[in-house]
């Protein structure tokens, strides 16, 4: 079969191009129309903006206003293995922050103006304020919503809790109030007040209030909230999204200040702990050394003592040498008497200890520093979880162990102090053994007076370390340094304004030329002269313009697209035909189906010929569906043609020829009368008769006959044409219908001289570019608003 292979060109790519600024009305509708949803969609939705912050966990250690020596070791941060930022950060996230959060912002009851199509939430100044007898507690469990219209200054409706917009109620509907009036509510009483100055309320305005519980709002910034970190860095950024930039930012800021406040009273907490622990110490030892100050005073005043005999300088300055050393020990053991008397009290509020009291033991002193690190961090866990944390139980192991451990150590170490001691008490009476000689009285009162040594000494050593509680206490900074306070661009990062009319015009493109993609994809029609070449490997005639069906003839002074068409379709049949040796140039016209033009393009055709003083006849062979008068404008008064010759021998073939009124060079010869078998009146000789009497009359004979793809009368008379003229109508015939008839007609050669002529091309399709500027008249003055 002669049809070309489908292969994408440089064409094919101008073609498709072609088509679719052919729909350039219906693409530019559809662009603005996504334009204009775009528009309206940016203009009506609630924008979000984005705020964050930067801040930097610092080490405990580095977290002191005055860090001493012990604390300038080079171990880095978070150095004791423990991932501590992420336990930082769920910290931050907890629940109780969040909530201290929500209840400081009062982020729970928001203020909404309505409009016709949004409302827009009112965070900073609102128009009203809301003022509740109930306790924060009952309000901080509510969930309800507020539905006012304010009709004056002093005025104003409320209106059900249906769900139901402000916009879409009657004012009848709404109960009036005044500011400050006591409502009553489900949740008890509460009085609504207007602000003042440019914040006021709009007189007309619908307002929307909604209250919340601050467990519900806890969750949604729980997940809103998001906290990220590098791995190995201290540095943590916080982001949030709002539909209020400034809610966000203030939302950060507050959140910061609220775990500040946590981890600082967490550590002042130890601190509180061991001052307490300090000042108790202090009364019992206070009462002990006035008791001693008391007897001391009693025995002088008893014995009437004013001074003792001073010992040999040896014997006295060995016993007073032994004496501290009793003393020192003696405190040793009494401070480990109170700490295991702490350790053990039943009625303690807390599980910390008192650090650094003295003992001179580092090993105790770094047991108590690990238990009560494990006592704050699982006290911290403990706020936002519950004992049945897997967390919290394996620390409740872990403090259980060291508090053991410290418990061993000191009895270990008490036992080792009083074996110290006693040793000390048998020098010293070995000392006091050398001074026999002292008086009674003056032994009495040198143990008094170690008493006295030993509760003063004991008593300024507490009140030291009650002082150095009390300077710790103001040493502690916040934890988190702010790097970068919660900032915002306020710039909205939903809805994306350039994305979104990036994608409407993307849309806007999209769907019309798809539409007419899938039509031109799924479009079997032929529609130009490119359409038809490109399946056919036929020889191309010509094309012939769509007119409307008032200039359905051409003229003789004719400048229009169509009568030039049919003057380079007469070149092109002359070019065809020019080695013809027959007298008469026998031009047959045919098509696929009817409808296609044939009739108008013979009759066109002849006209065009006979235009330039050529004779001719033009035969009206289609005896089933003729046209060829009805086109021409004539009647048959003869009342004979075609069907009439060959069906009746007495019938001369100049009988049926019927002259053109208007048009000497064209004569025409009319079908006749609609015959019952037309197929077998042009079997007849008489048709090879006809061609042969007139063959040296005219000079063309043009001939319309049947469509070739619906009956078989145009392939019976064939064989008497010099050259077919095959009608292709566009946008009115199957590619596939031409594939399976036209290419077969032509490869088995049964159409002397085929030739493809495209019927009806509309403008803008292709298919023809000749004439005086397309039916430009050129003696046609030019109106004054064009230039050459």
């Amino acid at each position: 079969m002669n049809t070309k292979s489908t292969k994408i060109t440089s064409g094919d790519i101008r073609q498709k191009l072609e088509l679719f600024l052919s729909y350039w009305k219906l693409i530019s509708l559809f662009l603005i129309v996504a334009i204009a949803i775009a528009y309206t969609n940016l203009r009506y939705t609630t924008k979000e903006y984005s705020a964050s912050a930067t801040i930097k966990i610092r080490d405990e250690k580095q977290s002191k206003k005055l860090p001493g020596a012990e604390f300038t070791s080079n171990a880095g941060l978070f150095s004791d293995g423990t991932n501590k930022i992420k336990d930082e950060i769920e910290t931050i996230q907890s629940r109780t922050l969040v909530a201290n959060v929500v209840k400081n912002l009062k982020l729970n009851i928001r203020f909404y103006e309505q409009g016709s199509i949004k409302e827009v939430e009112l965070y900073k100044n609102p128009p009203i304020a809301l003022s509740f007898f109930a306790s924060d507690s009952v309000i901080h469990k509510v969930d309800t919503t507020l539905y006012l219209k304010i009709k004056s200054p002093t005025e104003f409706l409320m209106f059900k809790n249906d769900a139901k917009s402000v916009m879409s109620r009657d004012d009848k509907e709404g109960k009036p109030y005044a500011f400050g009036d006591k409502l009553s509510t489900s949740f008890g009483a509460m009085v609504i007040t207007p602000n003042i100055g440019k914040f006021s309320p709009k007189i007309g305005s619908n307002l929307k209030i909604s209250i919340n519980s601050v467990n519900k709002m806890i969750n949604g910034y729980q997940k809103s909230i998001s906290i990220t970190t590098s791995e190995g860095s201290s540095v943590i950024k916080l982001e949030l999204q709002q539909s209020i930039a400034d809610k966000a930012i203030d939302v950060l800021n507050n959140l910061i200040q609220e775990y500040n406040k946590d981890v600082l009273n967490d550590k002042e907490e130890l601190i509180k702990v061991t001052s307490g622990f300090i000042n108790n110490r202090l009364l019992e030892v206070s009462a002990e050394l006035e008791k001693v100050d008391y007897t001391s005073e009693q025995l002088q005043k008893k014995n009437k003592l004013t001074a003792l005999d001073s010992q040999a300088d040896l014997n006295l300055q060995t016993e007073r040498q032994t004496e501290s050393q009793i003393a020192e020990t003696s405190n040793r053991i009494q401070m480990i008497s109170f700490l295991e008397k702490e350790m053990n009290s039943v009625n303690r509020t807390t599980d910390l200890l008192p650090q650094d009291v003295g003992l001179g033991n580092s090993n105790i002193s770094q047991i108590t520093n690990n238990y009560n690190e494990l006592v704050a961090q699982r006290n911290r866990i403990l706020r936002s979880s519950s004992v049945q944390n897997p967390v919290v139980i394996n620390l409740n192991i872990e403090i259980a162990s060291l508090k053991t451990s410290l418990q061993n150590s000191l009895k270990n170490m008490k036992q080792t102090t009083e074996l110290t001691l006693s040793n000390l008490d048998k020098r010293q009476s070995r000392t006091r053994g050398k001074l026999f000689a002292a008086p009674s009285q003056a032994r009495k009162f040198r143990n008094i007076e170690r008493q006295q040594g030993i509760k003063e000494s004991l008593y300024l050593f507490l009140l030291e370390k009650r002082e150095e509680s009390a300077i710790r206490l103001g040493m502690y900074s916040a934890n988190a340094k702010i790097i970068d306070k919660a900032y915002s661009s306020y710039r909205p990062i939903t809805p994306n304004v350039m994305f979104t009319y990036l994608a409407s015009i993307l849309i806007g493109l999209a769907i019309p030329i798809g539409l007419i993609y899938a039509k031109d994809l799924l479009d079997t029609k032929l529609h130009s002269k490119d359409d038809l070449v490109g399946i056919l490997n036929i020889p191309y005639l010509g094309d012939v313009p769509k007119t409307s069906k008032k200039t359905r003839l051409i003229k003789k002074v004719d400048y229009s697209a169509k009568a030039e068409a049919f003057r380079i379709i007469r070149s092109n049949i002359d070019f065809i035909l020019k080695e013809s040796t027959d007298k008469a140039k026998k031009v047959f016209i045919t098509s696929t189906k009817a409808q296609e033009g044939k009739s108008h393009t013979s009759t066109n055709l002849a006209s065009s010929i006979s235009f330039s003083e050529k004779s001719v006849l033009l035969i009206e062979m289609d005896i089933r569906v003729p046209k060829i008068m009805e086109y021409l404008g004539l009647d048959n008064p003869i009342n004979n043609g075609l069907s009439n010759y060959i069906s009746d021998k007495s019938i001369k073939p100049q009988d049926i020829v019927e002259k053109h009124k208007d048009n000497p060079f064209l004569d025409i010869i009319p079908s006749g009368t609609i015959p019952p078998n037309p197929s077998e009146l042009l079997m007849s000789d008489r048709v090879k008769e006809l061609f042969m009497y007139f063959e040296d009359k005219y000079e063309y004979i043009i001939v319309d006959t049947s469509a070739v793809g619906i009956v078989s009368d145009t392939l019976l008379i064939s064989k008497f044409a010099n050259m077919f003229i095959y009608v292709v109508s566009s946008d009115g015939i199957d590619t596939r219908q031409l594939i399976n008839i036209a290419a077969p007609l032509y490869d088995e050669k049964r159409l002397p001289n085929m030739t493809m002529l495209l019927n009806g091309v509309k403008k803008n399709k292709g298919g023809y570019g000749y004439g005086y500027g397309y039916g430009n008249n050129p003696n046609r003055k030019k109106k004054w608003y064009k230039f050459s």
